[in-house]
């Protein structure tokens, strides 16, 4: 892939992309104050690129729990027996594939990977620690810590100058 070089309508679109990707192409000229075809082809050129992954619906977790009834958010940090590449990639690869685990992280120090994991109640939870956490002889440890409150959540990337 080329050196993808940003300038400032690139920066200033990526910022209100990710502030609000809903706008039409026309709505999103006129607020930056570009033409029509100008924004479509520097859009278009910014997917292309892959540094506009996608674009999806935000839900409000805690408006979801409440027409569900129900929602529990925990984040946990797993430390494995054995840390060898193959270890991690195996862990991460199970990690990656439970719909629950919203993020994974694989971590440089003290934990080996922090999970932030969205189930439905405990019960739903403690299926998913069977099959993540016991059922792998490689997990030691499991330090989990259950969200009573969520002050912010963000989606932005901080958008800087224009290099």
């Amino acid at each position: 892939m080329e050196n993808l070089r940003l300038d400032g309508v690139d920066l200033d679109l990526l910022s209100a992309l990710q502030q609000d990707a809903t706008p039409t192409n026309q709505q999103l000229a006129a607020q930056l104050g570009i033409s029509p075809p100008t924004c479509l082809r520097r859009v278009r050129r910014l997917r292309e690129s892959g540094l506009i992954a996608r674009q999806v619906a935000i839900l409000d977790s805690e408006v979801l729990a409440g027409a569900l009834g129900h929602g529990l958010q925990a984040i946990g940090e797993v430390l494995l027996d054995r840390q060898t590449a193959e270890a991690q990639d195996a862990f991460e690869a199970r990690a990656v594939a439970e719909p629950c685990v919203a993020q994974c992280w694989r971590m440089a120090s003290g934990a080996d990977f922090v999970l932030v994991l969205q189930v439905h109640d405990m019960p739903h939870y403690l299926e998913l620690a069977a099959r993540l956490f016991t059922q792998d002889a490689n997990v030691r440890n499991v330090k989990l810590h259950f969200a009573t409150r969520r002050a912010k959540f963000e989606t932005k990337l901080p958008i800087g100058q224009a290099q």
